[in-house]
């Protein structure tokens, strides 16, 4: 008796769990519209659509998009102008100098590994020094000729005496460094500009900045009005002069490193030349003076 009593609550229950979704949707309808006076007597429901609304007046946003760096130019600050025009010039002539020290380095490299083949090609020093004499186009040439010039002096009232070959040795290495440093020194001519622009563009540019700032500060204050319009030319002012103490500064740090690094590369080929040549000599020298 109770098994079938927990049955029929069982069944009751599924019908009841089957009926509530139909019950729920069957409340949930909208009743049928009313009709008769009574329905026009009650208010309209509110429209549901998107109503589109066109702004017939004026536009009140800043027009900021026409900014522009000859613009930015011409509105700048007279000492602004004077700070773009300089570094306009520095950059221009650092990448001048860049240029030229590209193309001589270039140069410097090939020329020494053509001296270098022809002095290792078997030829006499007489012989290499008629070729190269009259021609000293590149620092290893120089050195060589240099050397083999205080050498042949040596030479002018015959064979040296054996206690004069320290001195003539001394001489030959003296002449052969101090045309290195010559030499070296007109590679490394107007490096300088490089360092000095790489150094003091950015703080010219940060002087254009804070100027800018300044102005547009001041136009704030003037106009008691802080739209974009109105701060907007400062403060690309401010930021163009940033950019262009960055745009000078950062090529000639880079080209000033890679030609510092290059040149003393290039150097310690010279030196290197100039000790085997001098040992070279000396060895010749200690032949002829044993004879």
């Amino acid at each position: 008796m109770n098994f079938a009593r927990w049955i029929a609550v069982a069944l009751t229950a599924l019908t009841l769990c089957f009926a509530a979704p139909h019950l729920a949707t069957a409340q949930s309808s909208p009743s049928a519209a009313p009709v008769g006076d009574s329905a026009q007597s009650q208010p309209l429901a509110a429209p549901t659509t998107n109503v589109d609304v066109t702004q017939t007046g004026g536009s009140t946003t800043p027009d900021v998009g026409n900014i522009s760096i000859v613009s930015l130019f011409l509105r700048a600050d007279p000492i602004v102008k004077a700070v773009f025009v300089i570094l306009l010039l520095a950059s221009l002539w650092s990448w001048t100098i860049i240029i030229s020290k590209l193309i001589a380095l270039a140069s410097l490299r090939r020329k020494a590994d053509k001296f270098e083949k022809v002095f290792w090609s078997g030829l006499s020093l007489d012989e290499l020094y008629m070729q190269f004499a009259k021609n000293t186009d590149h620092p290893m040439s120089a050195v060589f000729v240099s050397a083999l010039r205080e050498w042949r002096k040596a030479f002018e009232g015959g064979p040296p005496r054996e206690w004069l070959l320290p001195g003539i040795k001394e001489r030959i290495d003296k002449a052969m460094g101090v045309t290195i440093l010559r030499e070296t020194d007109g590679v490394e001519k107007r490096l300088g500009f490089l360092a000095t622009v790489g150094a003091t563009a950015p703080f010219v540019g940060l002087f254009g900045t804070v100027w800018g700032i300044m102005n547009s500060f001041s136009a704030i204050a003037a106009r008691h009005d802080t739209t974009l319009a109105v701060v907007a030319p400062g403060i690309a002012e401010a930021l163009f002069a940033t950019a262009m103490g960055l745009l000078a500064a950062i090529p000639a740090v880079i080209f000033y490193n890679k030609f510092v690094n290059d040149i003393g590369r290039y150097s310690n080929r010279l030196e290197g030349f100039a000790d085997e040549f001098s040992a070279i000599l000396s060895r010749q020298l200690d032949e002829k003076a044993q004879r």
